[in-house]
């Protein structure tokens, strides 16, 4: 799969299948639309093109919610569906003030030469979200392009969203995310220096940055982690470490029997089962003693 960023970066397609979204988390839904852009992609012999955005138009407007996943883990799961293009567009105040019917002359037709639109039956884009699909279909009797709805994606007679993941994995209900997502919920980095005080009592940790301003899950978990072509079960700390006062989200794992040094290697953080929620220490030897607890109960839940 190619990745374009930007508009500035996109050559003009004489013909192309598109989808537009945000597709955090590239849940069961997103997957149903995609394998159907795929499979018309196939059928009519044109590239297939997934328009996202950066940030997302939420995040331009303040309404700032937490990410199922990272660019990168993003555009991995997407690549793994058999997509031509991802088109990444920046969304900033003049490409927000664009209106709807502008985009998909502009872009959609002009520079993508779309001759198929597939979309959720939810989506609105433009200014002022007006452009749905009714829109797409009053246009496309004029300007030669057919267009397609997915209907949603129910779970136990529930709509499958990315908003009813973020949910599930507050609340701990990990089991009933994986089942949204289609996989179980996990986070991908590169591990990083900590300020070694897990080491100082005894229980040393990987650390991996969050690549996402707003975690959409916290606590302690028993995890496994995949790490240089094999697996490790561990108990992790996700949030703010609040005995040492800090502010910034960090993930931290504590993995059983391992004594290697691997920083600035990948490690895939997979959260199988959530052990108690995050909470402040008056010392790190009170610190010590319920990590010795979270532990404990970690390899209760793995044995």
């Amino acid at each position: 799969m190619k990745l374009i960023r930007g508009l500035q970066n996109l050559k003009s397609h004489l013909n192309s299948v598109v989808t537009i979204g945000n597709f955090d988390g590239v849940h069961l839904g997103h997957q149903k639309i995609i394998l159907r852009l795929v499979e018309k992609s196939k059928k009519m012999g044109v590239p297939s093109v997934l328009i996202s955005f950066s940030p997302t138009p939420q995040s331009f407007f303040g309404y700032e919610q937490a990410s199922l996943s990272s660019f990168k883990e993003k555009h991995t799961l997407l690549s793994a569906l058999g997509l031509d293009i991802h088109l990444v567009i920046h969304f900033n105040q003049s490409f927000s003030q664009l209106e709807a019917q502008d985009f998909v002359q502009e872009i959609l037709l002009n520079k993508l030469g779309m001759k198929h639109c597939l979309i959720g039956d939810d989506f609105r884009f433009g200014k002022n979200r007006k452009g749905d699909f009714t829109l797409l279909q009053n246009l496309s009797k004029a300007q030669g392009f057919t267009v397609e709805k997915t209907p949603s994606v129910l779970h136990n007679n529930c709509r499958i969203s990315s908003s009813k993941a973020r949910s599930l994995l507050k609340q701990g209900e990990l089991q009933s995310a994986a089942q949204i997502l289609g996989r179980e919920f996990s986070i991908t980095g590169k591990i990083i220096h900590g300020l070694k005080n897990g080491r100082n009592i005894g229980f040393p940790t990987i650390n991996i940055p969050i690549k996402r301003k707003i975690s959409p899950i916290h606590g302690i978990f028993a995890v496994i982690v995949e790490l240089d072509g094999a697996t490790y079960q561990g108990v992790c700390s996700i949030g703010n470490r609040p005995v040492i006062g800090d502010t910034k989200t960090l993930l931290e794992v504590f993995l059983f029997d391992f004594n290697r040094e691997v920083y600035g290697l990948e490690a895939n953080t997979i959260f199988k089962h959530k052990i108690r929620d995050e909470r402040n220490f008056d010392n790190f030897s009170t610190l010590k003693k319920q990590i010795e607890l979270d532990v404990a109960d970690a390899k209760k839940y793995f044995d």
